[in-house]
């Protein structure tokens, strides 16, 4: 292991970097297919090699696949081999009472088909509603799969403590929970990080930029009115609001600034660098919508932040309240601010 990568489990090591598939899924714009394979590529020869994607997030896990195949087909298979790809299972909220074996085993082998490849490397489960209380079994079941050869590793997404545990109980070996964690909410160190380091498990996290907020475009900026051009800023706004208000972001955003200028980097490679140095974190999961901007990206491994750095980041965060709640505690209210603005069946008609 090195800086810039890191063994995840015995065997299996991944870039510290992970490049996020949301922003190529529907509602980002329009997607050049053939120069977002071009873009994949490129941000793989830049040292990231790590990608996330979702059986949820229309036509990326078919993008990550054509990528895998171009590599294979242009540089072999053993460069193809070290093509990561990270997928979530989602299974939809009204179908979460009748989940079953096969259910599970179908939106797997379709993510298998997509992604062109015979074993997935990290299958990441989510589940909506623990009123519904069958995601241990369901886990078991993705389980059966890894025993299979269809998947290599199983970690989980925005599980609390609790329930984390219960997985865990159950004799289910997880590698990694995906999780939102920055400078902005920093609920995966209360509880949950010393759960993962009881049982080997580490965190790889997006939001670590907040959609975009977290970048020296908002410096200086006036709160922006609403309503916001997408679902992304509106959720990141809605941690800006429970972290302080918009002139403690300010703040945040100084010192932030501050500290990159003593690395020649932006505030968004900061705020990422920042998270990177965090108990229990493995990677961190980066949007990127061209070339340049993953290339950009690649800095944030290069970053080691000083004890004055991390005082500086530090004394903003200390004035915030902090985030109520366990790890997506806020987002699993269906009725409150941050719950109501979830897509929750993204599966319907498509297993």
């Amino acid at each position: 292991m090195t800086g810039k990568t890191f063994d995840l489990t015995s065997g299996y090591t991944i870039s510290r970097v992970i490049r996020g598939g949301w922003q190529l899924a529907g509602g980002h714009g329009a997607i050049d297919r053939e120069q977002a394979v071009i873009d994949l590529i490129a941000t793989f020869d830049a040292g990231i090699f790590t990608y996330d994607c979702a059986d949820i997030y229309t036509g990326v896990e078919e993008l990550f696949g054509a990528a895998r195949l171009r590599l294979a087909g242009e540089r072999g298979l053993d460069v193809a081999a070290r093509m990561k790809v990270h997928t979530k299972l989602v299974p939809d909220l009204e179908r979460l009472a009748t989940v079953s074996r096969d259910y599970i085993r179908g939106i797997v082998d379709q993510s298998l088909l997509r992604l062109k490849t015979e074993r997935i490397n990290l299958v990441q489960f989510h589940w909506w509603d623990y009123a519904q209380p069958r995601y241990v079994e369901a886990m078991a079941w993705l389980d059966e799969l890894r025993r299979e050869g269809k998947v290599h590793n199983l970690g989980t997404t925005n599980f609390d403590t609790p329930r984390l545990a219960e997985i865990l109980a159950a004799g289910i070996p997880l590698v990694s929970q995906q999780l939102q964690y920055s400078v902005l909410d920093q609920r995966p160190a209360r509880g949950l990080a010393s759960l993962a380091k009881q049982h080997g498990m580490h965190f790889l996290c997006y939001g670590t930029v907040a959609g975009g907020f977290l970048s020296d475009r908002w410096l200086g900026a006036a709160e922006p009115a609403t309503p916001l051009e997408n679902r992304s800023l509106i959720k990141y706004k809605l941690i800006i609001d429970d972290f302080g208000g918009w002139e403690l972001f300010q703040q945040l955003l100084r010192a932030l600034k501050t500290v990159g200028d003593r690395h020649g980097v932006d505030i968004a490679t900061i705020a990422s660098a920042w998270v990177l140095e965090q108990p229990r974190v493995a990677a961190v999961i980066v949007g990127a919508r061209n070339q340049a901007h993953a290339l950009a990206n690649a800095r944030i491994m290069d970053v080691a932040l000083s004890a004055e750095d991390r005082a500086a980041i530090g004394a903003v965060i200390a004035e915030s309240p902090g985030l109520e709640g366990d790890v997506y505690t806020l987002e699993r209210d269906r009725h409150g601010r941050h719950g109501s603005i979830m897509h929750y069946n993204l599966n319907a008609g498509r297993v």
